[in-house]
C-alpha cells in the first residue's frame, strides 16, 4: 500500500530547518549552511533557491505569519468576525514561539516592515482584511470607506498590540484587558 502523503520538498525542509535553527540559536547565527545540514540537503540546493539568509528568511516570516492569521467564519455580523479575527490574529502572532524568538534575540529583524515596507505577508493581510471590508460595506455591517486605507488602518493598530504589548504590560496589567480593548478599538472605527 501507498501512503497518500507527499515527501515534503526541499524548500519545504529548508524552511522547516530554518525555523528549527532559528528557534535555537537565533537568527544571526543561522547560516545557509546550517540549514543545509538540518534540512539534510546539499549547501547547492539552499543555494540555489536562496542566495542569503535574508531571502530565506522572508520566505519562512511569510509562510509562518500567513498560518497565523485568524479569518473568523463564525461571528455573527462581519463586523463581529472582523473585530474577533484581528484580536485572535495579535494574540496568535504574541504566542508564536518563532515570533517571540526574533523578538527576543533579532528584533532588527522586524524593522524593515514596521519602518520602511510592508512585506508579502503584511500585504496578503491586508488583502484579506480589505476583502472582509468591502463584504461588510455591501451588507451595510461596516462603515463606509474605502477598504484599502481601512485595513491599512486595522493592520497599523494591530502592530502596536502585538508589537508593544510587553511595554503595556510591565505593571502588571492583563494582556486580556488589553486586547478587550482592541477589540473596542476595532469595533468603533468599523461601525457603520
Amino acid at each position: 500500500m501507498t501512503s497518500l502523503r507527499h515527501k515534503p520538498d526541499a524548500g519545504d525542509l529548508a524552511l522547516d530547518a530554518a525555523r528549527a535553527s532559528i528557534l535555537a540559536v537565533g537568527w544571526s547565527r543561522t547560516t545557509l549552511t546550517e540549514v543545509a545540514r538540518r534540512a539534510g540537503v546539499s549547501r547547492m540546493t539552499i543555494y540555489r533557491k536562496w542566495p542569503d539568509m535574508g531571502a530565506l528568511l522572508a520566505d519562512l516570516m511569510t509562510r509562518e505569519w500567513t498560518d497565523l492569521v485568524r479569518l473568523d467564519t463564525t461571528g455573527a455580523t462581519a463586523l463581529d468576525r472582523l473585530v474577533r479575527g484581528g484580536v485572535a490574529t495579535v494574540q496568535a502572532v504574541r504566542a508564536n514561539p518563532l515570533f517571540a524568538r526574533i523578538v527576543e534575540l533579532d528584533p532588527e529583524l522586524l524593522l524593515p516592515y514596521l519602518l520602511d515596507r510592508p512585506g508579502r505577508s503584511q500585504r496578503l493581510v491586508i488583502d484579506a482584511v480589505a476583502g472582509q471590508i468591502r463584504a461588510g460595506q455591501e451588507s451595510g455591517e461596516i462603515r463606509a470607506g474605502d477598504p484599502e486605507l481601512l485595513a491599512r488602518s486595522i493592520v497599523l493598530a494591530c502592530h502596536g498590540f502585538t508589537l508593544s504589548v510587553r511595554t503595556m504590560t510591565a505593571g502588571g496589567l492583563d494582556e486580556g484587558r488589553l486586547d478587550a480593548e482592541l477589540a473596542a478599538l476595532l469595533e468603533g472605527y468599523l461601525r457603520p
